[in-house]
């Protein structure tokens, strides 16, 4: 018999004798009849010693509350990347810049429940994050995601956070991307932001907060002054970003952030992790924009808190480093991840 290579070939060699044409005795029998059934089981002992590398496709997971849609992009040998999107609601559309580090990786995407591609429940009381937290469990599960790095952007990093704070075995590494870790000092810096605005829009945005009239035209075009500086500065906005505005849950954003990105009044009003930062100990990368309303100051403060951390500030970008600086913004990620596992 020709030899195989690799651990199928040392199945298959236990049993490669030759043929004989001698009458065999009963004992010889019954050990070559039971090679059918031994081979079998070899095999199968050894394909569930192994795990199967991640291969690019999409699908959706059962969470609580209803479905989320999924998908996977490239299978390099590294270890998977799984991006959590910002909002609450806002999709992972505006995410898919990052696809390219496929080349040396699973990186997953998925959209969190109430936006986007995934179930759109009517029942407010999903709407917390203990909630979002068991949701990124059962996508870990679906797909065998055993070690990881995780990636948080925006509300995505106040989810990344949460969830490593249950001590979730298999986090190789995180990267967290504008990151908004207090909400009392995102406060703090919204108001020198609106400092910087012309005195007529922050007079309009001033005069409906008050008023409670929030969703007028007038007050909508002068937070949009505010999201062309602070959230994406790209003129027109690209397509993904605008797909994900297309595909944004309202409703989940009214519930937990707010009317308005200017205005929050919902559950993630007193979010504050920062005493809590110092407890980490694996490797973390806050990446932040110079123009972002995440604030450099803010995120420089959180990278302070998390010891042996890393700090990158995109020089021409706001909120949405991987669509203002795409190529850059990759390379600073693949960068560290491949850091991460070599030091493995």
């Amino acid at each position: 018999m020709q030899r195989l290579g690799g651990a199928f070939g040392c199945i298959i060699g236990i049993y490669s004798g030759g043929i004989s044409e001698k009458p065999m005795k009963r004992e010889e029998t019954m050990k070559t009849m039971a090679f059918p059934l031994l081979l079998p089981l070899a095999l199968m002992a050894f394909m569930g010693c192994s795990t199967p590398r991640l291969q690019p496709h999409e699908g959706y997971v059962t969470v609580p509350g209803g479905r989320v849609w999924y998908k996977v992009v490239g299978s390099g040998p590294g270890t998977p990347l799984l991006v959590l999107h910002g909002g609450p609601g806002a999709t992972s559309h505006y995410l898919e810049p990052l696809s390219s580090l496929g080349a040396e990786r699973p990186v997953i995407f998925y959209d969190q429940l109430g936006c986007g591609r995934s179930d759109r429940p009517t029942d407010t009381n999903l709407w917390r994050t203990a909630r979002f937290i068991e949701e990124l469990r059962c996508v870990r599960q679906h797909l065998g995601l055993k070690r990881v790095h995780l990636l948080g952007h925006s509300w995505g990093t106040m989810l990344a956070t949460d969830y490593l704070l249950t001590q979730p075995r298999g986090i190789e590494s995180l990267i967290l991307m504008s990151p908004c870790l207090s909400v009392p000092r995102f406060l703090q810096d919204l108001a020198g932001l609106r400092r910087l605005l012309p005195p007529e829009v922050q007079q309009t945005l001033t005069r409906h907060e008050e008023a409670g009239t929030i969703n007028s035209p007038e007050y909508q075009r002068a937070a949009q002054a505010f999201l062309t500086k602070f959230v994406c500065r790209l003129d027109p906005w690209p397509p993904e970003l605008e797909r994900a505005l297309a595909g944004f849950g309202t409703e989940v954003y009214h519930v937990m952030w707010g009317p308005s990105e200017l205005f929050p009044t919902g559950s993630l009003k007193d979010y504050d992790r920062t005493s809590r930062l110092g407890t980490w100990r694996l490797p973390v990368l806050f990446a932040v924009g110079r123009f972002d309303e995440c604030t450099p100051e803010a995120t420089a403060w959180y990278q302070s808190l998390v010891p042996g951390s890393r700090l990158v500030v995109f020089e021409r970008s706001s909120h949405m480093a991987m669509l203002e600086e795409t190529d850059r913004c990759n390379t600073v990620i693949r960068d560290f991840l491949l850091g991460v596992e070599k030091k493995e």
